[in-house]
């Protein structure tokens, strides 16, 4: 007949118990291992990363929608010689549309039941405006950036010397003269209604057909910004 000796028993009934012990020990350490020691030392890795770059940018608390349409803006014209403009688009209907400058908000506006907009005292800064708008849904979440539109501030006159004729000078023998002077390149000129020719130094030149007697003439240089600088010269024709 087999039987266990009294040490058998006693052995095997240690090594359940062993068993048992390493079962619920490695259960408590699977247990604070995940729910305790990972997310601190996670937690305590960001804070490390934080203070080792603290200017790093955060994340945006709104969230993004990139199935959102972006809006589309509407700026006819590449300069301006005003700090403050009104800016119109288009983008979905009844929705909230905010208007970037360099990266800074500048305006928040609302589209009507077409889609329309009119952001408005949008603010410039001189020189080069990098613009671009971006539309919020009813769950404020903002659609990608809408393709940037670079927008100049300029709002200096733009240089004009007038070289000939004279002012005051009196032609007799040609009725035609030369109006010659110098501005600055991509400006244009004009000598009353008539357009001169400017080349890429700037200087310009427009023969002009007198009348008898005085001839006033106004020689206005225009930027692209709209800036305008005027020279008025006065001459007679005797035939």
């Amino acid at each position: 007949m087999s039987y266990r000796t009294r040490s058998t028993r006693r052995f095997v009934k240690k090594s359940r118990t062993n068993f048992l012990t390493t079962i619920i020990i490695s259960a408590l350490l699977i247990y604070v291992t995940f729910f305790w020691i990972l997310p601190n030392l996670i937690n305590g890795l960001g804070n490390i990363k934080n203070f080792i770059n603290p200017n790093q940018k955060k994340g945006q608390d709104v969230s993004e929608n990139p199935s959102f349409a972006p809006p589309v803006l509407n700026i006819p014209y590449e300069a301006t010689n005003s700090s403050v403009i009104e800016i119109s688009g288009f983008t979905s209907p009844n929705s909230r549309v905010k208007i970037y400058v360099d990266d800074s908000l500048e305006s928040t506006t609302q589209s009507d039941e077409n889609g329309s907009f009119t952001a408005k005292n949008v603010n410039l800064n001189l020189g080069t405006n990098n613009i671009y708008g971006k539309s919020v849904d009813d769950k404020d979440k903002e659609s990608l950036p809408s393709k940037t539109i670079r927008l100049m501030f300029d709002n200096e006159e733009p240089i004009l010397e007038v070289s000939e004729p004279e002012d005051g000078h009196a032609f007799q023998s040609e009725r035609k003269i030369k109006v010659s002077g110098k501005t600055e390149a991509g400006v244009k000129v004009f000598v009353n209604d008539a357009q001169a020719i400017v080349a890429s130094d700037g200087s310009f030149n427009l023969i002009f057909n007198l009348n008898d007697g005085e001839n006033i003439l106004t020689i206005k240089a225009v930027d692209l910004a709209s800036n305008f600088e005027e020279i008025t010269k006065k001459v007679t024709f005797q035939p």
